[in-house]
């Protein structure tokens, strides 16, 4: 991909040759999209909206990343607890006189299982992005890891507990999806008690006379 000699702080200009680069390489909007894949890992895994240049002029568009999932929801229902939070630190000569505290109120989740359901389409990997089996082993990697690496007073103490994978012979798949998914259960072990522990939870996968082509893999 060849290197534009563009000036920021003159749109007009830059927009003239964009359309003059256009004009040379039709297929300079397909370089750029392929560029940014090759060397970004986020937009080759999720995709991204690039259309980031001078509308009509130039424009790398939206990419279709292989990897899609879908909203977490917890698997019983979640009642956050309040707690009372003061600010004793005074910032202005005014709260120093008055020698109030402020008050707030901060939100927490005693506990929570959240179950989330995820895809990789194949296709979409070899014909777009080149999302590729490094990357693969890098993400199953990522998704184990991703808390550990990056602790908060605000997520408390989450992480992963369980991945789950239905690998599958055929590029465009060998079963639909939710009836793979529908074979995992999450189930209390106690009815009568509220969960507060992972170990209050029987996780089951049915993984017996799977679809021809699927295999079913506990990474986790």
């Amino acid at each position: 991909m060849s290197t534009l000699g563009l000036q920021k702080k003159n749109p007009k200009k830059r927009a003239t040759k964009l359309k003059e680069a256009k004009k040379k390489n039709p297929a300079v909007d397909v370089e750029l999209r392929n560029f940014m894949c090759e060397n970004f890992f986020d937009i080759r895994c999720f995709g991204a909206v690039m259309t980031t240049f001078v509308s009509g002029a130039l424009s790398c568009g939206q990419v279709r990343g292989p990897v899609q999932f879908g909203f977490a929801r917890s698997v019983d229902q979640i009642l956050p607890q309040e707690i009372s939070i003061t600010r004793s630190t005074v910032t202005t000569e005014k709260e120093a006189e008055s020698k109030k505290m402020m008050m707030g109120r901060k939100y927490i989740v005693p506990y929570g299982l959240y179950r989330v359901e995820g895809y990789i389409s194949a296709n979409l990997a070899r014909r777009i992005t080149g999302f590729s089996e490094e990357d693969l082993e890098l993400f199953w990697k990522s998704l184990i890891n991703m808390f550990e690496v990056d602790h908060s007073a605000a997520r408390g103490n989450m992480a992963s507990r369980k991945l789950i994978v239905f690998k599958h012979e055929s590029e465009l798949g060998n079963a639909p999806a939710h009836e793979l998914f529908e074979r995992i259960k999450a189930v209390r072990k106690d009815e009568t008690k509220v969960p507060r522990a992972f170990s209050d939870y029987t996780i089951t996968v049915d993984s017996k006379n799977l679809p021809e082509g699927v295999t079913c893999l506990e990474m986790l």
